[in-house]
């Protein structure tokens, strides 16, 4: 085990008989997120044992709409209401 900063300690885990298309897709999608694969890695693993609430969720999701343009459908008038 490593010691991060703060004192806490890492543990270095290796994967064995990683398919090649696996690896290649873990490299594709580091790319994408600007990192490093062994990052992509951490980031992927971190995530999967993170506790999950719907801000979490929520949060995560609008995160990767980010950049996205949404077609925001055309306005209307309002209807017209009677309060009698």
């Amino acid at each position: 085990m490593l010691a991060e900063p703060g004192g806490a300690r890492m543990a270095t885990v290796t994967v064995r008989n990683l398919p090649e298309h696996t690896r290649r897709a873990l490299k594709a999608r580091a790319a994408q997120h600007d990192r490093s694969m062994e990052a992509e890695i951490r980031a992927i693993l971190e995530d999967a044992v993170a506790e999950r609430t719907f801000i979490v969720d929520w949060i995560h999701t609008a995160h990767e709409l980010e950049g996205v343009d949404l077609t925001l459908p055309e306005r209307q008038q309002p209807r017209s209401v009677e309060l009698t």
